[in-house]
């Protein structure tokens, strides 16, 4: 049986033939940071939140445009409810950190040996803020919670996610144009990868490949993160210690992505090298029809959970599963993405958030058959006005996975 578009190139070829895709897109103007401040405010004003704190890294990012990583020091940013921003920073950063700010805010520090914790509180009693509710955001290290617990006052403690869930679920046009290009970049890289697989491949060859396949198509950091499984190995779903090289018949499972202008992509495509048997193409075509219920229950006002649900009913109807049972789907249905590869919302039981204009989230049903092969198909979706829309096209068959 024919395989369409799998095998038959090398790397050399494939990676001189690549050029980065046209683009006109610029990276989240200072416009849209303000708006962002101005909404979580607002949702801190309607639940009585006196002052929100914002850890290095992502969601610092998303409300300050600041590109600064988490670390033992503690660097973040407080968010009154009236929109201004105070930043704690260690005393000698304060040069670097200026260079990177998006948002003005003033700029309050701390020596080695000072105490930041005692500085937050300074900050929101020179802001007359001595009492109520003041929240973290939840990736806010247990020490700077530990910190701030151990210092006299009179504030109740709270995790911020509710609230910066609700703006960072609920993507802009210009966040989702972004996330569009980075998926097409990764969908060029995945069609190559399948063009360069021969017999006797590595894992890492190809892993080393869809890295430098991706600085051809503009990214300059490459792969964001990779996963090549072949065989037997595609049935663990984020892979194994010792990856198998390739071998004629095996089922090839590519799940990567990319990073441009600080948001991710992140696509699956499982396919046969050689000819599928009669369980890889029944499994396969599973796989897809549960994407595709997914898809259909998509809709707005839709609960999270609910999608998950009707995963699990296709499932079922299959004698496949319930619930978390192999064979079967052994995780959730799928997850947010934007800045981090996997945020708000989470398409998994029993989650009641609601679909709403503007949010994005993966379809990928994974299911896993122990001891044999692992099919997932890994696309996202955005929630247009008008109902679901697919950022990439669909996977067609298992020996014609781009419809060529």
């Amino acid at each position: 049986m024919k395989n369409f578009g799998i095998g038959g190139a090398t790397a050399e070829n494939e990676l001189e033939a690549m050029n980065p895709l046209e683009s006109n897109l610029k990276p989240i103007q200072q416009e849209e940071y303000k708006q962002r401040i101005y909404k979580v405010c607002q949702l801190m004003k309607a639940d009585d939140i006196k002052a929100i704190y914002v850890n290095a890294g992502t969601n610092l990012l998303y409300f300050t445009g600041t590109h600064w990583p988490s670390s033992e020091r503690l660097v973040g940013a407080i968010i009154l409810p009236n929109e201004e921003v105070h930043y704690i920073v260690p005393n000698f950063e304060i040069g670097t950190i200026q260079d990177f700010l998006e948002i003005e805010g003033t700029i309050h520090s701390w020596e080695e040996h000072e105490s930041p914790y005692q500085l937050i509180l300074k900050v929101l009693a020179d802001n007359a803020i001595f009492e109520g509710e003041i929240q973290l955001d939840e990736t806010t290290p247990f020490s700077i919670v530990n910190g701030l617990n151990k210092e006299v006052h009179s504030f109740l403690i709270a995790v911020a996610a509710p609230i910066i869930s609700k703006c960072r679920m609920v993507k802009s046009n210009a966040e989702i144009a972004i996330i569009q290009h980075v998926m097409d970049i990764t969908m060029v890289v995945q069609k190559a990868t399948a063009r360069i697989l021969r017999v006797g491949i590595s894992a890492k060859e190809v892993e080393n490949f869809i890295h430098e396949a991706h600085k051809k198509m503009g990214v300059s950091s490459g792969s964001y993160f990779c996963i090549v499984l072949f065989g037997v190995d595609s049935s663990f779903p984020h892979g194994v210690k010792n990856p198998k090289n390739l071998a004629i018949n095996d089922i090839v499972l590519v799940d990567t992505g990319c990073q441009l202008y600080d948001y991710i992509s992140d696509i699956t495509r499982t396919y046969i090298f050689g000819e599928a048997d009669e369980l890889q193409r029944k499994i396969w075509n599973i796989e897809k029809e549960i994407q595709l219920a997914v898809f259909n229950a998509s809709v707005l006002n839709t609960t999270c959970g609910a999608i998950d649900d009707a995963s699990r009913v296709v499932l079922e109807a299959n004698s496949l599963g319930p619930d978390y049972k192999l064979p079967g789907l052994p995780h959730r249905t799928g997850h947010g993405i934007g800045l981090d590869i996997h945020e708000y919302p989470y398409i998994v039981r029993g989650d009641n958030t609601k679909l709403e204009v503007g949010m994005t989230f993966s379809n990928e049903p994974m299911i896993c058959v122990p001891n044999k092969f692992g099919i997932r198909l890994e696309d996202h979706i955005y929630m247009a006005a008008e109902g679901p829309k697919w950022f990439t096209e669909l996977a067609h068959t298992i020996e014609n996975p781009f419809n060529l």
